[in-house]
C-alpha cells in the first residue's frame, strides 16, 4: 500500500480560505478521481521560523498503479488549481510513503 503525502505551509493571509478549499473542494476532488481508498488532513506541530502553517494530506491509494494513474490523469489538473488560487502564498512538497506493516493496540 502506498500513501501520498502532501506537506503545505500556507500562508497567514490566506489560511482559512486554503483550509476551507481543502475541506470542501480538493480532498474531496481527489478522492472523487477514484485512485485513493481514504485521506488524511494533519496539522503539523512545528513553528515555522518564516510563518505560516504547515499541514499534511496523507492520501491512501488502492495500489501503486492506482497512484501511477493519478499522477498521469488528474494531478496537474488538481494541482494547477491550487497555484491559481493560492500562487505565492502557499508552498508544497510531495513524497511517496511504502506502507511496510501496520500495528494496532488490542485492550481486550
Amino acid at each position: 500500500m502506498i500513501i501520498y503525502n502532501v506537506t503545505v505551509n500556507i500562508d497567514e493571509s490566506v489560511h482559512d480560505e486554503w483550509l476551507h478549499w481543502m475541506k470542501s473542494e480538493h480532498i474531496p476532488q481527489v478522492l472523487a478521481t477514484g485512485k485513493f481508498k481514504e485521506a488524511k488532513l494533519t496539522r503539523v506541530l512545528v513553528e515555522e521560523e518564516k510563518g505560516g502553517v504547515t499541514y499534511s494530506t496523507q492520501y491512501r491509494a488502492f495500489s501503486r498503479e492506482s497512484l501511477d494513474d493519478y499522477y498521469k490523469y488528474d494531478a496537474e489538473t488538481l494541482r494547477n488549481d491550487g497555484l491559481k488560487r493560492f500562487a505565492d502564498k502557499m508552498l508544497a512538497f510531495r513524497t511517496e510513503l511504502e506502507i511496510i506493516d501496520e500495528f494496532t493496540v488490542n485492550f481486550e
